[in-house]
């Protein structure tokens, strides 16, 4: 069996992938450490349990905001919906467009500080 435990997201700058992550989106620092290398390895994440995010200064060249392309590259699953839009959008999060009600739930895409697409959606049913 696998388990995916981390993936890596570039940022501008480490400090501010902090504050977005933790501060505006409520993830959990779960990782900040600076190695013998002097590297910093930071690793945040949604929830204690599941996968993690390991944040990595972009180098020249690097996609930076466009880890996807042009489409949505991450997926925020949440139970109150509009809770968790409100709290974000409180923080500072950009919205790109109007909640929308779809067959599947509700849904509203949002942008990073580097711009990169992200969908917070609460399941129908949910």
């Amino acid at each position: 069996m696998l388990t995916l435990t981390l993936a890596t997201y570039l940022v501008h700058d480490l400090d501010d992938g902090i504050a977005f992550f933790v501060d505006a989106l409520g993830f959990e620092l779960r990782e900040d450490e600076t190695r013998p290398s002097g590297s910093r390895w930071v690793v945040v994440a949604p929830s204690a349990e599941g996968p993690g995010l390991r944040l990595a200064v972009a180098g020249p060249g690097d996609p930076l905001g466009r880890q996807a392309g042009d489409g949505v590259g991450f997926f925020l699953r949440t139970s109150d919906f509009a809770a968790q839009h409100a709290r974000m959008s409180a923080a500072g999060v950009t919205f790109l467009e109007e909640p929308r009600h779809e067959v599947y739930g509700t849904v509203a895409v949002f942008a990073d500080p580097a711009g990169q697409r992200w969908d917070l959606i609460q399941p129908a049913g949910e």
